[in-house]
């Protein structure tokens, strides 16, 4: 005999799976783009996805707020922003990394990508100040929401934090061997072609105020 109910359960059990595939708020659960804006969680270090008014909430930079609203800005800064001596200083064993003060612990936080995801490292005070006296733009980097990015052949650029957190997430996905494989190298040159067209030179290094 046929369950009259079984159809009905059958959709019961399959509207949660079509709701999570539908991307909501992290605060209010409303739908939300793909190309949604971000903000962090400064307690748990995290980042989480927002609505616009949501994200609005949180752009106030000098409130005392537990939640952080990731900005959307683009700069190239011209020349390398780290030299061999500072990569040698950060110990990091793959030519792509990206800084940014953790405001917590109140230091500069460097992160490197590899099949793990994200390995921090921190960063001595003098080797960021030497960074920042040739790239004075830096002196602007908004704590735990904006980073140097930063690729020995790829350039530095100051961007919002979770464009690193997208590129450690892509490379993590494609990682293979030591130094990341074929397609973890495609997939940054991808990355940052698409980030050099989108990015504007920084103010104080030949761009526009």
């Amino acid at each position: 005999m046929t369950d009259p109910l079984a159809a009905l359960r059958r959709a019961a059990r399959a509207r949660p799976a079509e709701a999570e595939a539908a991307p909501r708020c992290d605060m209010c659960a409303a739908p939300i783009t793909p190309e949604h804006r971000h903000v962090v969680d400064l307690h748990r270090r995290s980042l989480m996805c927002t609505c616009t008014a949501c994200h609005l909430l949180f752009t106030d930079e000098h409130a005392q707020l537990r939640y952080r609203a990731v900005p959307d800005r683009h700069l190239a800064l011209t020349g390398a922003a780290l030299d061999d001596r500072a990569w040698d200083e950060l110990q990091i064993p793959v030519g792509l990394a990206f800084l940014f003060r953790n405001s917590s612990q109140d230091r500069m936080v460097a992160c490197y990508p590899g099949p793990a995801g994200a390995t921090e490292s921190e960063l001595p005070l003098a080797a960021w100040d030497r960074i920042v006296e040739g790239h004075p733009v830096l002196r602007g980097m908004l704590p735990d929401v904006e980073a140097l990015l930063v690729g020995r052949d790829a350039g530095s650029y100051l961007v919002p934090i979770d464009v690193c957190y997208e590129l450690t997430g892509a490379l993590r996905t494609r990682w293979r061997g030591f130094d990341g494989g074929r397609e973890a190298h495609e997939a940054m040159d991808a990355f940052f072609t698409r980030l050099r067209a989108r990015s504007r030179v920084a103010p104080d290094e030949g761009g526009d105020s």
